[in-house]
């Protein structure tokens, strides 16, 4: 049944890149600026204060036992350590279990987002507490744990691996009848530096947090009514990247049955705004990180310390943080995101795809928006509001090639001769949807995929004032609207059903490995039965398979391949 016109709110940082702080009031499809200077904060959890545990709802872990509270149709376990501080000496250093505990955790409030830089970059870091590696657990209340054995999803949030933290699933349990998991992960230069004075493999600590999570997940998941052999890993943007990297990761095996990489294309060739670190990026070498990790050493004042790594446990993390690459600042300083360290990561999901390296078999989900667009939704040096502008920015990613771009895309073309739908058409078609195609196809050959392509342009737009489009990221309101506090944002009576059907397809996934539940329109794997087809995901009931060949040519595809080769990258 579906459920009546839904408010939610939205606080615009919505993708794995995330966008600046604007607050948005969003009715029936358009969006209107609310209190930009933030007299009514909105929040990544609905459940941030402290409260009493609700009756029957302890639970024991492997480290103590847990209470939880009921709320929204779910019961929630809010801020529960899976790993110790990475603090002193794990600072920098494979995350470790936690110690137990006997007294009972009431386990009813967020845990903090791991370190990371403020909004915009010049802001003071929005969070120093290092104390952060805690997950949240939620189910549908009244599921008898003892005998549910639910489908589990974890979602990995989103962020660029250096900003935002757990999101709260509690919509997402209630109405898929799933256990969900979302975890805070090392981010940024705590959680991704290289150096080679801390030995080899150096690197992507951030990734094996969230590993460890998935070990708490298989270790614990049972006693909350979860089944720990059939999870699925989920994530959109740096999210959907992660989801990349664990099926080629070997530190990944065995912890996930089935995933959901969402937004996952997100970098350029020419990398302004956050470390390429997407789906389809050559990810950076240990050698090259460790260079870097040199350089950022020195930086801090560090460089020539008697012991360096020492040096870089004392110093202060809100100093690390302001010395570090951060959003629109990549290569400021250090690693902050995904590294082909030889362990954790041996390959750049990329190639693993290309060359069927793969760690899992699982049944998966992927795909990208129509208007695939992040880099609009930050400052004005990134957005061609100009024709001049325009220009700049065309020839910044392409060099020589930008008169060939520009002349398959001219500005007459486009409504209004718009510099920005212009430039947001390029950077979709050249770096999102484009490469999705090409590696839902190589992906294929070895595991069973589902692909898409989500097409709501009146979905949230994060950014006041400018047509994105079917934006970034833009499903994760549908799958997560519980994450938004009020003052809230209606779904349109197109939207409602269109939230019902992710829900129950996302779940479908979780549940058998197939999206094609009841309620929802059959979709079938991609290139079954000879056909390339991609799942169009509109709302009002209109989603439909479309073929890829339609897909490739509304995109020009078959152009950005050429452009790539005239680049010497394709």
């Amino acid at each position: 049944m579906l459920r009546r016109l839904r408010m939610i709110c939205q606080r615009v940082r919505l993708g794995g890149p995330v966008g600046a702080v604007v607050l948005l009031v969003f009715a029936g499809g358009a969006a209107v600026q609310a209190d930009a200077a933030g007299k009514s904060p909105v929040s990544r959890s609905a459940i941030t204060a402290q409260a009493a545990c609700t009756a029957g709802t302890t639970v024991q872990s492997d480290t103590g036992p847990l209470c939880g509270v009921v709320q929204n149709g779910a019961v929630s376990y809010m801020g529960i350590p899976y790993a110790a501080s990475p603090v002193g000496n794990l600072r920098w250093a494979s995350p470790q279990p936690h110690a137990p505990w006997t007294t009972t955790f009431q386990a009813t409030q967020a845990g903090p987002q791991c370190p990371q830089p403020g909004i915009p970059p010049a802001a003071p870091p929005a969070n120093t507490n290092e104390n952060c590696l805690t997950l949240n657990v939620q189910g549908p209340a009244g599921a008898d744990a003892a005998t549910s054995a639910l489908p589990v999803i974890v979602d990995i949030h989103f962020g660029g691996f250096i900003t935002d933290g757990a999101l709260d699933g509690a919509e997402l349990a209630a109405s898929g009848h799933a256990i969900v998991v979302s975890m805070n992960y090392r981010l940024g230069i705590l959680g991704f530096l290289a150096l080679k004075a801390l030995g080899p493999n150096a690197g992507d600590y951030g990734l094996q947090d969230q590993y460890a999570a998935l070990r708490w997940v298989k270790q614990n998941i049972a006693a909350f009514g979860g089944d720990p052999n059939n999870v699925t890993i989920e994530g959109s943007s740096a999210g959907g990247a992660s989801v990349c990297d664990a099926l080629v990761s070997p530190a990944a095996r065995g912890l996930f049955q089935h995933a959901i990489s969402e937004s996952g294309f997100y970098n350029y060739n020419v990398n302004t705004i956050w470390w390429p670190a997407d789906c389809k990026s050559q990810l950076q070498g240990e050698a090259q990180a460790q260079r870097e990790g040199a350089a950022f050493a020195a930086k801090v004042g560090c460089g020539s310390a008697a012991n360096v790594v020492a040096c870089l446990r004392a110093t202060p993390a809100s100093t690390l943080i302001a010395d570090a690459g951060q959003v629109e600042a990549p290569f400021a300083g250090g690693a902050i995101g995904p590294i082909i360290n030889g362990t954790t990561l041996p390959v750049s999901p990329a190639n693993g795809f290309a060359s069927g390296r793969f760690d899992h078999d699982a049944s998966l989900i992927i795909g990208v928006a129509r208007d695939e667009f992040n880099g609009g939704v930050y400052n004005d040096p990134v957005v061609a509001n100009t024709p001049a502008q325009y220009q700049t920015l065309v020839t910044q990613q392409f060099g020589t090639e930008a008169p060939t771009v520009m002349a398959r895309y001219p500005l007459q073309r486009f409504p209004d001769s718009s510099p920005f739908i212009a430039y947001r058409t390029i950077m979709a078609d050249a770096f999102s949807v484009c490469p999705s195609l090409v590696a839902e196809r190589e992906l294929a050959r070895h595991i069973r995929v589902y692909a898409y392509e989500f097409d709501d342009a009146n979905s949230l737009h994060p950014m006041d004032g400018y047509p994105l489009g079917s934006p970034h990221s833009a499903q994760a309101i549908y799958l997560f609207p519980s994450a938004y506090e009020p003052p809230l944002v209606q779904f349109n009576l197109d939207q409602a059903p269109f939230e019902d059907q992710l829900i129950a397809e996302w779940a479908g996934l979780a549940r058998t490995g197939n999206p094609t539940v009841s309620g929802t329109p059959y979709w079938p794997p991609f290139g079954s039965g000879g056909e390339e087809m991609v799942m169009s995901l509109v709302p009002a009931g209109d989603s439909a398979q479309t073929p890829v060949s339609t897909i490739s040519l509304q995109h020009n595809c078959s152009f950005w391949a050429q452009v790539e080769r005239q680049l010497g990258r394709g």
